[in-house]
């Protein structure tokens, strides 16, 4: 099962419609999200592939983003599931159960389909694919949960200083290869003085304190719509001194 698991991390994602993009790659099959090697054996049973179905809320989610985002073309992701959530939270659990039976019903579909692959496979073609398929595992698995994150509206992450300095330069810049303009900018840092830096340190500081607001709020979005699994385990409070330590 842990090896069917390390098959099904690459092969969730590509679906049906990852196969048909892939048509005619030979004995290379890529898609978006992987560069593993697949044998020509195993390429015919790719378009059977099921997708993993998606929870109530986040169908319900993809369902109405669309039109909150005709509705509100100007605002930001963040703003849109929030609006969503209050939706989902105020929504009858007669129309709750529409999303929750559909879901329960894909996921038994996605079990059977699953268990249809396992026994089609021999124990010597599964071992063939192990070897490229398990290093890439953990990798896709990452890009995936952050492309569900970014459809969650997930806050940014803070920059540091030095990342703020090199976006504001690196726009400024013109000249040059972007490696080229990277060393500069990097030597500008070096030699700007204590003051100068102080200026994006403290710009650092402030975002610091976006983040902790906006994942705060985020975090009890996500409570409220059941997705504890995306709740951080433990939570740094921002002394009251210094901004930065959260």
């Amino acid at each position: 099962m842990a090896l069917l698991r390390g098959v099904w991390g690459v092969l969730n994602a590509l679906g049906k419609s990852g196969a048909d993009l892939c048509a005619g790659c030979g004995s290379r099959l890529r898609s978006p999200f992987s560069f593993a090697y697949v044998p020509k054996w195993f390429s015919s049973s790719l378009s059977g592939y099921p997708k993993k179905p998606m929870t109530s809320y986040v169908r319900f989610s993809k369902e109405q983003l669309p039109i909150f985002k005709a509705q509100n073309p100007d605002a930001k992701n963040s703003e849109l599931i929030k609006k969503i959530a209050k939706l989902w939270r105020e929504l009858p659990d007669s129309e709750k159960k529409i999303y929750e039976d559909a879901y329960r019903a894909d996921w038994q579909v996605y079990k059977e389909e699953i268990n249809r692959i396992q026994e089609q496979l021999t124990p010597s073609q599964m071992v063939s694919l192990e070897k490229e398929i398990m290093q890439k595992r953990l990798k896709k698995k990452a890009l995936i949960k952050k492309r569900e994150l970014t459809m969650l509206g997930k806050p940014k992450r803070p920059r540091s200083a030095y990342n703020i300095f090199i976006a504001e330069r690196f726009q400024e810049a013109r000249d040059g290869t972007s490696q080229v303009k990277l060393k500069a900018i990097n030597e500008n840092w070096k030699n700007l003085s204590n003051s100068q830096k102080q200026v994006y340190i403290q710009l650092a500081k402030d975002d610091k304190i976006r983040y902790y607001n906006e994942m705060k709020s985020w975090e009890e979005q996500m409570m409220e719509v059941g997705r504890e699994d995306l709740i951080r385990r433990s939570i740094k409070y921002p002394a009251k001194n210094d901004p930065e330590k959260f």
